[in-house]
């Protein structure tokens, strides 16, 4: 199908992504950019958790996305850094406050849509340059 543009109406489908993110294992998020905005369709599979799978990814000890979303198909269940623990599911609507891990629970992939935190979600960064490299690739004044 592709994407179809005119002024008012945008549409895309979900086979189609702009960008895909792949999870260290178990998964990925793909972005789709449309209109102003965007939106990511994540695929959580069987034994995905966030912990293992993003984590080496984000570089922090819990996820610092906030998620405003859906749940199309599968099951996770949310810990936030607090303990508190709440299941997602099949047309659950869902909003997570940054500080929390998650995973899937079941031999069904987890499925969902994500409206918000998506937008350094599972992306790899490229390698900072060290600061003496930096100084170095910088010309220096003469007085």
């Amino acid at each position: 199908m592709g994407t179809m543009k005119s002024s008012t109406l945008q549409v895309k489908h979900s086979n189609e992504p702009d960008e895909s993110r792949p999870f260290t294992a178990h998964g990925h998020a793909d972005i789709h950019k449309i209109g102003q905005g965007a939106v990511m369709r994540a695929v959580f599979e069987p034994g995905w958790r966030w912990s293992v799978d993003v984590a080496p990814i984000a570089g922090t000890k819990s996820c610092q996305a906030p998620h405003l979303g859906y749940v199309i198909s599968g099951k996770m269940i949310v810990r936030m850094d607090d303990g508190s623990e709440q299941q997602l599911g099949p047309g659950d609507f869902f909003h997570i406050a940054p500080g929390h891990d998650g995973w899937v629970i079941g031999d069904e992939p987890c499925v969902m849509v994500d409206f918000a935190g998506y937008e350094d979600y599972a992306k790899r960064r490229t390698p900072a340059v060290s600061s003496e490299r930096t100084r170095e690739a910088v010309p220096r004044e003469k007085h």
